[in-house]
């Protein structure tokens, strides 16, 4: 099975249009559908509204709910999504605090394919035939 016969869905998580743009289009290439959000309270909130992700690209520095606040939040909704951090910039307190809140994986941004095809593998996304 390929990533595109495999229906997976992501959310990307940003506040940076440019970022946005990038990881929605990498993901794109790889047949994943995605949607985008910009802030960890529109996160929480489509999921309040029913949506469902295999993966959420969940940038670390974002407004109006912090990425740590947001990647809580939703892993006391019962959200288990695989969440992988990304950030151009992280001291080692804010990464553990950050995994600590939930994630599955942690990157630098910015996303390139081989980091996003990374991200799969890791998390057991991708299966071969």
């Amino acid at each position: 099975m390929t990533l595109a016969e495999s229906k997976l869905t992501a959310l990307v998580v940003d506040d940076n249009f440019v970022n946005q743009t990038m990881h929605h289009k990498l993901l794109d290439r790889l047949g994943i559908r995605n949607d985008v959000v910009c802030n960890g309270q529109e996160a929480v909130d489509v999921h309040c509204s029913g949506r469902n992700y295999d993966l959420i690209l969940m940038d670390m520095e974002m407004p109006i709910l912090n990425s740590i606040q947001a990647t809580k939040r939703l892993r006391e909704m019962g959200i288990e999504s695989k969440i992988a951090g990304v950030t151009t910039r992280a001291n080692e307190g804010d990464k553990k605090e950050f995994m600590e809140a939930g994630l599955n994986d942690f990157r630098e941004k910015p996303l390139t394919i081989s980091k996003l095809l990374s991200i799969l593998h890791r998390l057991d996304f991708y299966a071969q035939t």
